[in-house]
């Protein structure tokens, strides 16, 4: 199994993983020692340091990337090979087809090089194309990612399944009452510092809003300076948070207290897989506001669990923003619990694990 770092693994694999060794499988990870190798040996699983140049262009390193899986998957001749991101589900997974063994692929976003079309796009393309030509199954998060890779012929009809993201785990996730009140409102944004995050957007809705809701917070949970073409600079982030647009509350490795704490979650993202931080604050019982794009509106039902708003658009998603304030009490927690309700119906992990249990077996 390998992804682009040891703490995806570590936080979006853990039950995929542990799973797999109950049933009795032997799981070797491969992905970047990134300080969490440790977190992803404790779920019973073996791990292996692969350098993984997630965001680089460099042919040289790719190449490098490509002959290091060949490599280790020739001595370690794994029964299957699961390829999570892009450059493990390329580079991976060519490796593995061309040593006769059998591959899964999940497609959990498309990244920017799908956000903003071009050469790059053309490439990419290219490149799954070759790489996924041989899977046994390919899994996708959300049907328009899934359709757009039956369109562009990356994939054939029957190879494609459609899965509830990474999931999420309802007992860990759990509602919370709401908070009372004190403070002042809270949106929380929660996931990597990226400007197709649609952080950009979020600051200056937060701009237009303060003059008229003062004791608003409008705040930033995440990781900052990703190794990411799309990361926001550090030093923006510190101006947003003097001009007293966003409230930066830094990284966490858990982040349910700040869920508890929030009385909206908020994803402007410009396209997403399934994200997992409006899936955990769907189990938290939470609503939310994002935007209409795929992946987001998967989650995110109009009116019924929250409000989307347009894309790209600061004003769009302000309107949001204040539409959510002025609701009743009542009604964010009837929004809430809906949204509990659909992530019990459709997004248990366990469904996960159990479509690859499935294909492993067949």
């Amino acid at each position: 199994m390998s992804a682009n770092s040891a703490w995806n693994l570590a936080n979006f694999r853990a039950r995929l993983i542990r799973d797999l060794v109950a049933a009795g499988y032997r799981v070797v990870t491969l992905a970047p020692d990134d300080g969490h190798a440790d977190a992803v040996r404790a779920l019973g699983a073996g791990f292996m340091s692969i350098a993984v140049d997630s965001s680089g262009l460099s042919p040289v390193r790719d190449a490098r990337l490509f002959l290091q899986y060949s490599g280790i998957l020739r001595r370690l001749r794994p029964d299957f090979y699961l390829g999570f991101t892009v450059k493990p589900n390329i580079y991976g997974s060519l490796a593995a087809s061309l040593l006769g063994i059998p591959v899964l692929n999940n497609i959990s976003g498309l990244g920017t090089a799908f956000i903003r079309s071009g050469p790059l796009t053309f490439l990419v393309e290219r490149l799954y194309r070759l790489a996924l030509r041989r899977s046994a199954k390919v899994f996708f998060q959300n049907p328009q990612d899934m359709q757009l890779f039956l369109d562009r012929r990356l994939v054939r009809g029957g190879q494609e399944q459609l899965i509830p993201g990474s999931g999420v785990d309802l007992d860990r996730f759990r509602p919370s009452a709401a908070r009372g009140g004190d403070g002042g409102f809270r949106f929380l944004f929660v996931g990597r510092l990226l400007w197709d995050k649609g952080i950009g957007e979020y600051a200056e809705a937060a701009r237009l809003l303060r003059p008229g809701w003062p004791d608003v917070r409008f705040q930033l949970l995440g990781f900052a300076g990703a190794d990411n073409r799309s990361a926001v600079p550090r030093e923006e982030i510190e101006r947003w948070a003097r001009e007293d647009s966003l409230e930066y509350l830094g990284d966490t490795p858990d982040v349910r207290p700040f869920l508890e704490n929030a009385d909206c979650v908020v994803l402007p993202s410009y396209r997403e897989g399934l994200p997992r931080s409006l899936l955990e604050a769907s189990a938290m019982a939470r609503p939310m506001i994002a935007a209409d794009v795929p992946g987001c509106r998967e989650v995110v039902v109009e009116g019924e669990t929250g409000f989307l708003c347009e894309a790209r658009s600061a004003r769009s998603l302000a309107d949001a923003l204040e539409r959510m304030l002025r609701l009743p009490a009542e009604e964010r927690a009837r929004m809430g619990a809906a949204a509990r309700a659909r992530a019990e119906r459709m997004f248990d992990e366990a469904l996960v694990s159990r479509a690859y249990l499935e294909s492993l077996a067949r």
